[in-house]
């Protein structure tokens, strides 16, 4: 369910993934950028009918969007469901858009927009890169599989090349100290619900 569907009750989008399975023509429901809420209510909803729901939930995820870490990432490890991040290199961000930049490498008005307005974290991280002796889009690829509950990110590679360094992600073991950096440049949004904004 690429979205959720607020004009309809979950006995009603269960009934028809039940009809669905039993067809055969689905095996499993997963879902696209759900709140946490919208997952914990799904789950409830279909182990009411003892029905499996959800297995999988795909958001918008990678170090410069961190937002679904508050409530989605607990609601889906609470639950069970593997996490299926999109845009793992935010749209490109993170895949090395400074020192392409600098290339002469030409890029949408929009990329440009984006790699001024986060300049200063894009040195900091594609420094830091340097410092690892990796690619960027590599390491942003490292820090998601970092993270248990993803099962893996939707990668988008157009040439070989970055095909292999999707690949050479899989290798790269991050520690605590270069997690710890990767925070400190790109920040969360403070932890899980409610600990990041509450006592």
């Amino acid at each position: 369910m690429h979205h959720i569907e607020r004009s309809t009750p979950w006995e009603e989008i269960w009934q028809a993934m039940e009809q669905l399975v039993r067809e055969g023509k689905v095996l499993y429901a997963g879902s696209s950028n759900f709140a946490g809420w919208d997952i914990a209510t799904a789950q409830c909803d279909a182990r009411a009918r003892h029905f499996m729901g959800l297995v999988s939930e795909q958001s918008l995820y990678n170090l410069s969007a961190r937002m679904i870490e508050l409530e989605v990432i607990p609601a889906c490890r609470h639950y069970g469901l593997g996490l299926i991040p999109w845009s793992p290199l935010g749209g490109g961000l993170l895949g090395g858009a400074l020192q392409k930049a600098n290339a002469g490498r030409r890029s949408s008005e929009q990329a440009q927009k984006n790699v001024e307005q986060h300049r200063a974290k894009l040195e900091a991280y594609e420094g830091f890169c340097r410092e690892l002796g990796e690619q960027p889009a590599d390491v942003a690829l490292a820090w998601l599989l970092h993270n248990p509950i993803v099962t893996a990110p939707i990668i988008g590679p157009r040439t070989l090349e970055q095909l292999t360094g999707s690949l050479r992600a899989v290798e790269i073991q991050l520690s605590d100290a270069s997690l710890a950096r990767l925070d400190q440049i790109w920040p969360g949004p403070g932890g899980e619900a409610p600990k990041a904004y509450a006592w």
